[in-house]
């Protein structure tokens, strides 16, 4: 089937189609030019989304290069409207992250960190750090799907249709998962907790 067939056989419906489908279809042409700007576009959502989910920029940046060798591998034979790029990109990574979380269930649970003594930073952006390094420990101690959720909706700034579309859920399990999310957070956290933090 040629280009131009595939553009003819497209759904006439989609609302505005795939804000990406023509950075795509440059990148299967092997565009340098587009490959940059896709990276550019893409490379810091993969990135937070992978380092919150498994708490470590290594694995992270790992989780990210192989999201895009397998985008460079599927952009000669992306069809818009079998779904956005976007939201194919985030489950590539989601999958890998579930893998990588599977493998290292032990590891991950044995590296939490102590809490940190509030004594010891006594200066105000020593004391945010520290904050920072609790809500990303108390955020690794959840259980994954609700991490996860937050992940989505708070970090990546997903509707919940949209996380809940990734998840392979309904939206009521969704907001059932960041419910419990946030209870438990707050349980860790304290009740200083802002829902800022918590979110």
């Amino acid at each position: 089937m040629t280009r131009e067939t595939l553009k003819r056989t497209r759904p006439l419906d989609q609302e505005d189609g795939d804000p990406d489908a023509a950075l795509i279809e440059r990148v299967g042409q092997a565009d340098p030019a587009a490959v940059r700007t896709l990276v550019a576009r893409k490379l810091p959502r993969v990135l937070a989304l992978a380092a919150r989910l498994l708490g470590d920029r290594n694995e992270a940046e790992d989780v990210a290069q192989e999201t895009f060798m397998r985008a460079w591998k599927q952009a000669p034979h992306w069809r818009e409207g079998e779904a956005r790029f976007d939201t194919w990109l985030h489950r590539v990574a989601l999958n890998l992250c579930y893998d990588r979380l599977r493998a290292h269930r032990e590891t991950l649970v044995d590296e939490i960190p102590d809490e940190a003594d509030p004594q010891a930073a006594p200066d105000a952006e020593l004391e945010t750090r520290s904050r920072g390094e609790q809500v990303r420990t108390a955020l690794a101690a959840l259980p994954a799907r609700q991490r996860e959720a937050l992940v989505l909706t708070y970090y990546q700034e997903l509707s919940n249709l949209e996380a809940a579309g990734l998840m392979g859920i309904s939206v009521d399990a969704l907001e059932s998962l960041l419910a419990r999310a946030r209870r438990s957070l707050r349980a860790q956290l304290g009740p200083g907790a802002s829902s800022k933090e918590i979110s």
